[in-house]
């Protein structure tokens, strides 16, 4: 029994976006960013263009003013974040997008989170409830928070992000939202 219908809609037009990918980590460097990697590549692969790509260490005002001033380009639609959404001390990526909510600028995404552990469990089972993948819309740009190993990259891309920001997506998509992002 298939629960829904995802379709590519040929008649529609891909539309390309800019898309920033954020590594979170006091471990990693651009020599052995394999989960960035991955992101670039398929970002890349899916038509997309690449507007910028950092690593920022384990501190949640570091990642929140990288975000805040991704966020403040015009150039850049949506940020992936790769790690940081684990249960330690050292994982504050949901904290540095809190801190944008606070400030009254962003607003959940829910579904995202939750449709991603959904995807996971598949994958790593219950190990999933560890995850805190998270995403918010804030002045008008998209932050989807991933964990940061290669399959949970995979899994976001692969089973969510590869589809909704895919302007050929039907029934709908986040592409199709971007021109209304700002309204108030």
């Amino acid at each position: 029994m298939e629960w829904f219908c995802v379709a590519v809609d040929p008649e529609r037009l891909f539309k390309p976006i800019n898309i920033a990918v954020l590594t979170v980590s006091d471990t990693r460097g651009p020599e052995d960013d394999t989960s960035g990697d991955i992101l670039v590549e398929r970002i890349k692969a899916a038509g997309h263009k690449l507007a910028a790509r950092a690593i920022e260490i384990d501190d949640a005002s570091r990642v929140a003013s990288r975000l805040n001033n991704w966020i403040d380009d015009p150039s850049i639609d949506a940020v992936i974040t790769t790690g940081g959404t684990g249960l330690t001390g050292r994982d504050v990526t949901p904290e540095a997008l809190e801190r944008i909510k606070q400030a009254g600028e962003g607003r959940d995404i829910p579904g995202f989170g939750e449709i991603f552990r959904l995807i996971s469990y598949r994958t790593i089972g219950t190990s999933t409830v560890q995850s805190r993948a998270c995403a918010i819309v804030s002045r008008g740009t998209y932050i989807f928070a991933l964990p940061g190993s290669n399959g949970a990259v995979k899994d976001g891309w692969d089973g969510i992000l590869a589809e909704q920001l895919d302007s050929r997506n039907r029934p709908c998509n986040f592409v199709e939202l971007m021109p209304r992002l700002r309204e108030v």
